[in-house]
């Protein structure tokens, strides 16, 4: 009997008034629109789950799949812990304009207020522009007070780090960091399962009927992290040939990135965990232990079942993977 194959899913583009056209360009596929500032590469957001692109599961979306494969994708361990949601959600993001100053809220209080996951997240810096920025964290502990006196003033931005983006930059975002993405990015974003997001400062700008974009200031004081003033900085993914590196470690996902040169074998066993692997230079292959290839191009990405014990990835690209611990 085979064991369950890699899955590749049909991303879904989100049109934003923020984004652009460089996602599909990354991806070396036609232009989805003016404004796509989103791809989900991978989801089991309710009402936004992946679908199945290729293969003997064409079609079928990923809660129909965990209904019926929970053990075979997620492990037993995984699929104790967290039933028939998947938890993690992968995207590629486009900033053609800077996104609103955010922060999200943590497992905590996103059960108690929306009955869903907090949202602890990882950006890696794919394809930045000349000039590209993001913010992250605050350059000093603040009060609410001032938090709330300094977004009505618009000058919040005054608070919080802000890093100029350079290719293969990795930044931690734990649930309760304040953040914005700058224009001028490409990222590969990993985080919990989650779309609740609190807009906290949005440039004044104006929605398409000319209204301005709601806010949700009051709603984020419980979130906000006010003491978040260490470690928002970013790390880089190092340098070497055929070798894996840890990027994130922490208890919501484990981040790795491997650049490879013509083949690396992925050792998958150990992990107890599906493992997700996108490519974000070059094109690859993966090979199944029973021989079963699957494109991989660049901008794409594939679910390793934790089933699979091992596979090998061939081509000369840099893949990143993640997985729970």
């Amino acid at each position: 009997m085979s064991t369950f194959p890699i899955l590749v899913f049909e991303p879904q583009f989100k049109d934003v008034i923020w984004g652009g056209k460089r996602i599909a360009q990354f991806k070396g596929l036609p232009a989805q629109g003016d404004h796509i500032g989103e791809s989900w590469e991978i989801s089991g957001v309710p009402g936004h789950e992946s679908v199945v692109a290729d293969g003997i599961y064409k079609g079928r979306n990923m809660l129909d799949l965990l209904r019926e494969f929970s053990r075979e994708i997620m492990g037993d361990r995984l699929s104790k812990r967290y039933g028939m949601e998947f938890p993690l959600l992968i995207k590629f993001i486009d900033s053609a304009d800077d996104l609103s100053v955010q922060v999200h809220p943590d497992d905590k209080l996103a059960a108690e207020r929306h009955n869903c996951p907090g949202k602890t997240e990882m950006w890696i810096s794919v394809s930045p522009e000349d000039g590209a920025y993001l913010y992250a964290g605050l350059t000093r502990a603040i009060t609410p007070d001032e938090y709330r006196s300094r977004i009505a003033d618009n000058t919040i931005l005054e608070c919080l780090g802000k890093f100029d983006t350079h290719k293969n930059e990795v930044f931690f975002l734990p649930a309760g960091r304040v953040h914005s993405i700058g224009r001028g990015n490409l990222i590969l974003e990993i985080q919990e399962t989650s779309d609740i997001t609190y807009r906290i400062y949005d440039f004044d700008r104006r929605d398409a009927n000319g209204n301005p974009r709601q806010l949700h200031v009051e709603e984020s004081i419980a979130a906000v992290d006010f003491n978040d003033t260490e470690n928002a900085a970013p790390t880089v993914i190092p340098d070497g040939k055929n070798e894996q590196f840890t990027l994130v470690d922490c208890y919501h996902f484990t981040a790795t990135s491997v650049d490879v040169e013509n083949q690396f074998r992925l050792e998958l066993s150990a992990r107890d965990s599906f493992s997700i692997i996108i490519a974000i230079e070059g094109d690859a292959v993966l090979i199944d232990a029973e021989g079963r290839q699957t494109s991989l191009p660049k901008g794409f990405s594939a679910l390793i079942p934790a089933s699979m014990p091992e596979v090998t990835v061939k081509g000369n690209c840099k893949v990143v993977t993640t997985y729970i611990k």
